[in-house]
């Protein structure tokens, strides 16, 4: 529980702090070790189905006890350091997370680039629509002038008539 107050706090602290410049984005093989140091501490927390498959663990927190003979049975019981292995698959999973929050915030651009994308096509549409306003007066202007001329050519016939 004291965990989850603790990844709690990170997440709170994230979306809060001042935009900081983005880091350097980690390598694969970063991402890899990470992935590796998250594996190799999630699984020693996970119970053995049987105790043969302890004893073949080459994990050194896994230590084999021999327990007092109860009921004349011998047990042997597996001590394993379940604190130590959460709080490595903790440091490993916010290593994680802090790489998919980098990946979004490449993927994320800030607001003044969003502002300047949203500028510049504005500008290109502004550009297109006045080319074509350009062509219309064009057209518009030929136009009249061959109202122009077919009125003036009526207008003679209608003089000469």
């Amino acid at each position: 529980m004291g965990d989850r107050q603790v990844v709690d706090t990170v997440d709170q602290q994230l979306p809060s702090s001042p935009p900081l410049p983005p880091p350097p984005p980690p390598s694969k093989d970063d991402m890899i070790s990470c992935v590796m140091a998250l594996e190799a501490a999630l699984l020693p927390c996970l119970p053995a189905k049987e105790l043969q498959a302890i004893d073949r663990s080459p994990h050194p927190s896994h230590q084999i006890m021999n327990a007092p003979i109860i009921n004349g049975e011998k047990r042997r019981v597996v001590k394993v350091d379940v604190d130590r292995h959460a709080r490595d698959f903790m440091e490993a999973a916010k290593k994680l997370q802090l790489y998919f929050i980098s990946l979004q915030r490449e993927d994320k651009p800030s607001k003044a680039e969003m502002l300047k994308k949203e500028i510049a096509l504005m500008e290109d549409e502004l550009n297109e629509k006045n080319e074509l306003i350009k062509k219309q007066e064009h057209l518009i202007q030929e136009w009249k002038k061959e109202l122009t001329d077919q009125l003036d050519k009526h207008n003679t016939e209608l003089n000469r008539v």
